[in-house]
């Protein structure tokens, strides 16, 4: 079983909107969710699923707001906790922001998408893209022709509509893939791996079949065809257009797109990464003087790619004043508030050093306070290249009409949670 009810309330506990699915649980338990709330944050021991007498509280936080969805029975809460979010997600795409006020300003929509988003307490439609069809927040404008509810409600293939044209169909893929990396002091990488996304920006008529083939190493095994690099993906989660029976059978990536733009899987690849830029560091304090930073940044990867907009964070004490720089390449700046140096290299040849130096006065009192020592943190972005190896072997586009539609690559390996530790 699903939610019961769903609630949403401000900080202070005040039920701003809310929908009955089911009636089992009267609504004013709600109640009972901020008092709760209130004693397990004094002590110390916050949950995510509260309970008063028989009735569940499953919440998450947003902004300035509470969800709350309540059950009497012994319900699938990782589900609950999807819908939820999924709840954020929808009212994020038509809000622009979630928050208390959207809210207000919004009643009459709000009720409206709590009613299709689910029904007797399961999720029902809960893409965007298909709500902004029949739920718009032209509220005032009474148009009998838009009272008909669209076919993709009823559909099988719910993510698309019907009837789509484009005078030139096209398919861009996107493979994107972040780097985690922490390297300790030493220089010794205690952990890496790699996140990746592919996403699709669908411009294509009618209903489209759409096949893709990665250079998936369990497929090439399968198939016996074990040449070339392949890769290991684990974790991988499909959009829900991707007919899971047959990948689990052949691995193939067979779909009917949503239309636009679209996030059509995910993976990690746990695998030794080599930083793709290093970054050496000598942070040398003199007592009650000054302190001086030296930075070398490396580029550890092919020489014809290039980093783009590569931005290296080095900590500096709170009580840093006076600050000087000087820079073979790009430029730093001195961020007070986030107690920052931040060093920006606009573009970033494989196989390049650069060199940061920087000089900052110390007051003549000790700071008292014990500070940690935060590591250097790295963003970059390195288009047409991807760290695991992964490729995009073919897109096949079959459609009943016929026509021919041009499938576009694109490869980029950005930084995700990027960490070097100091010694200093």
């Amino acid at each position: 079983m699903s939610a019961s009810a769903i609630f949403v309330l401000d900080l202070k506990g005040k039920v701003l909107i809310c929908r009955n699915y089911k009636g089992d649980v009267d609504m004013a338990e709600i109640d009972h969710f901020m008092p709760l709330l209130m004693q397990q944050e004094e002590e110390g021991l916050l949950s995510p699923v509260m309970s008063h007498g028989c009735v569940h509280f499953l919440w998450i936080k947003h902004s300035n707001l509470y969800l709350v969805a309540t059950t009497n029975k012994n319900s699938n809460a990782s589900l609950v906790y999807s819908f939820l979010y999924k709840i954020v997600e929808v009212f994020t795409e038509y809000f622009k922001e979630l928050e208390e006020e959207s809210i207000q300003d919004n009643f009459v929509v709000v009720y409206e998408l709590l009613d299709e988003l689910m029904d007797f307490g399961f999720p029902q439609t809960t893409d965007s893209k298909i709500l902004q069809e029949y739920i718009t927040q032209e509220g005032t404008k009474l148009e009998v022709a838009k009272s008909k509810v669209p076919t993709t409600v009823t559909n099988a293939v719910s993510w698309r509509s019907e009837g789509i044209k484009y005078k030139k169909n096209e398919v861009f893929i996107d493979v994107i893939e972040s780097i985690n990396v922490l390297v300790n002091a030493n220089g010794s990488v205690m952990s890496s791996d790699i996140v990746g996304s592919i996403k699709l920006k669908t411009m294509l008529s009618g209903m489209p079949e759409l096949r893709l083939g990665l250079n998936d190493r369990v497929l090439f095994a399968l198939t016996g065809r074990d040449k070339g690099k392949t890769v290991v993906m684990e974790d991988v989660k499909f959009h829900q257009c991707v007919r899971l029976s047959r990948f689990e059978s052949d691995r193939t990536i067979s779909f009917i797109p949503p239309d636009g733009e679209s996030e059509l899987m995910s993976y990690r690849i746990n695998t030794h990464v080599k930083p793709l830029i290093w970054i050496e560091s000598i942070i040398e304090k003199f007592s009650h003087s000054r302190v001086e930073i030296m930075v070398k940044a490396k580029g550890q990867f092919k020489k014809q790619s290039v980093a783009n907009n590569v931005e290296v964070r080095v900590p500096v004490p709170s009580d840093a004043d006076s600050p000087k720089f000087k820079t073979s390449t790009g430029h730093a700046k001195y961020v007070p508030e986030k107690n920052l140096v931040v060093w920006t290299i606009k573009s970033f040849p494989g196989g390049k050093e650069f060199l940061m130096r920087a000089h900052f006065g110390l007051p003549s009192v000790e700071n008292d306070e014990a500070e940690g020592k935060p590591p250097i943190t790295v963003k970059f972005e390195i288009p047409y290249f991807t760290v695991s190896g992964i490729q995009v072997r073919y897109m096949k586009i079959i459609e009943k009409s016929g026509y021919q539609a041009l499938p576009w690559v694109r490869y980029i390996t950005q930084s995700g949670d990027y960490q070097l530790r100091t010694n200093a």
